[in-house]
């Protein structure tokens, strides 16, 4: 009897991390894609470092840079050593080979006037007066207002949106974590507005998506991310933003970046307790870990400039000294 595919260890691998909670959708296609040319003709096992070093290459030679291939094998190293239980020849790479995977780069962060100017371009996509501009302009508005990852804003049912509550509910997102999320005011009135524009499109069940498609075959079905993505690029490129990131352009997921930002500025401005308040933070976004929120005190110009001045503040008190 011959062993299993490398493909079917790889699904095997994936339903067990889904049994044990984890998120596996964006990691699928990614592990299912690479255990299937590991199992082309003319590949031999056991899967080695040397193997799957030559796939990160030759699979990322459109981005051919080492920070892309340390990547690529370091989200391979987990499955490598799950599969080492079954056959010990499996080799796990190590960060040395390509040199370590570089540390999270600098956001853009959005400043109010252009988050304003890119919900009036939303706004203005067509067919005037239809579904398409109200959802684009609600969709950005509320991913700016709340910080929202765009996988769980699509991922939205209308069940989940309580706008007598103020409320909304992401359900089992990233870190298969859930949360609910209280809503300032006007984002509640703009919601409610949405909700309104699209009945008169489709028909309202509560377990259909919030944001829907408004073409063709998609009037009705859930939002594509790419779809999203596109449309996004496009307004950006319209309005001629100046790149303040270290990314190639301002992103969708930039806006929750911003909204972080914006939160724990405010907060030093108001003289509270960042420290404090930081929990309070890390469970709206739904972070996994308190660092995750801590990151942005070291990665944003205007955040350190915040925690420098505190901290120039602290060390001219009186008695500092001697703390």
């Amino acid at each position: 009897m011959s062993a299993p595919s490398i493909e079917a260890r790889a699904r095997a691998f994936l339903t067990e991390r889904q049994r044990l909670g984890f998120q596996v959708s964006e990691s699928a296609s990614f592990l299912v894609g690479f255990a299937r040319d590991m199992d082309q003709p003319g590949e031999a096992a056991p899967l080695t470092v040397a193997r799957m070093a030559a796939w990160a290459q030759r699979r990322a030679r459109h981005r051919a840079t080492r920070a892309t291939w340390a990547r690529r094998l370091k989200r391979l190293r987990p499955f490598a050593r799950w599969l080492q239980q079954f056959d010990p020849r499996t080799e796990v790479p190590e960060e040395p080979i390509f040199g370590p995977v570089p540390g999270r780069s600098a956001p853009h962060i959005y400043r109010e006037e252009e988050i304003v100017d890119l919900l009036a371009a939303a706004g203005r996509l067509s067919p005037a007066r239809g579904l398409r501009p109200a959802t684009f302009q609600t969709l950005f508005g509320l991913m700016a207002s709340t910080g929202l990852r765009l996988c769980e804003a699509l991922g939205l049912r209308d069940r989940d949106v309580d706008l007598t509550a103020g409320t909304l509910t992401v359900r089992q997102s990233k870190f298969a974590k859930s949360r609910a999320l209280p809503l300032h005011p006007s984002v509640v009135i703009a919601l409610a507005k949405y909700r309104r524009i699209r009945a008169g499109f489709v028909g309202v069940t509560p377990h259909m998506r919030f944001f829907v498609g408004s073409r063709g075959r998609g009037l009705g079905q859930p939002l594509n991310a790419r779809t999203v993505d596109r449309v996004f690029d496009e307004l950006r490129r319209a309005l001629g933003w100046r790149n303040r990131g270290a990314h190639h352009a301002p992103r969708i997921h930039d806006m929750r970046h911003s909204f972080a930002v914006r939160r724990m500025m405010l907060w030093y401005a108001q003289g509270i307790d960042v420290d404090q308040a930081m929990l309070s933070l890390s469970t709206y976004l739904g972070h996994a870990k308190i660092s995750n929120t801590y990151w942005y005190l070291t990665a944003v110009p205007e955040l350190m400039n915040f925690a420098a001045g505190k901290f120039e503040r602290f060390a001219q008190a009186p008695g500092a000294a001697h703390a």
